[in-house]
């Protein structure tokens, strides 16, 4: 309602009892549990556990690829890497890492091999191969590398060897291979 116009009107505030007087007295905020520190704490740890997991990781996997490819960077390089894989470690999974795509002709090197096998049932010696002297003629894409191979043994007290040389031909087809192996 509205009061008759011209009229005068005081405005005496209500009266209130001493308790009502003051405004009531702001809570206090109660302080942040310690639950929610500790699990922002170990949340963060969490997180940096993670990311140093995930960093070793990515070091252990690039480091393995480091350590697992063949090197097939040069000529000569690879056709070490094919003697010692195939003659001297005897491993044809890691030789036919080093050898042409396309197929290589290496009948020879491999009757070579077959008979240093026989040869150590015959006389129960183990044959090592070793290789030295390489001379390389590169043109372009190809390469012919020639190479000392030593056959070395020790049968009944008694070390021989054997040197031959070979002639590898090598091709760059995703790094250097070996295509052909023959004696020269």
């Amino acid at each position: 309602m509205q009061p008759p116009a011209g009229s005068q009107v005081s405005r005496v505030p209500a009266q209130r009892t001493p308790s009502e007087q003051l405004p009531p007295a702001p809570a206090t905020p109660a302080p942040q549990p310690p639950r929610r520190r500790m699990r922002t704490v170990l949340t963060v740890v969490a997180g940096v556990l993670a990311l140093l997991c995930l960093g070793g990781v990515a070091t252990v996997l690039i480091w393995y690829n480091r350590a697992s490819t063949p090197d097939r960077s040069t000529p000569d390089v690879v056709v070490a890497n094919y003697i010692q894989s195939f003659l001297a470690d005897r491993n044809d999974a890691r030789a036919s890492e080093f050898v042409c795509q396309s197929g290589a002709d290496i009948d020879a090197l491999r009757l070579l091999r077959e008979d240093l096998v026989a040869r150590e049932l015959r006389f129960s010696a183990k044959i090592s191969a070793s290789w030295e002297n390489f001379a390389i003629q590169r043109q372009d894409d190809s390469a012919k590398v020639e190479v000392d191979l030593i056959l070395s043994a020790f049968v009944d007290g008694i070390s021989q060897s054997d040197r031959q040389r070979w002639r590898f031909e090598t091709l760059h087809e995703d790094g250097w291979r070996v295509c052909k192996a023959e004696r020269s």
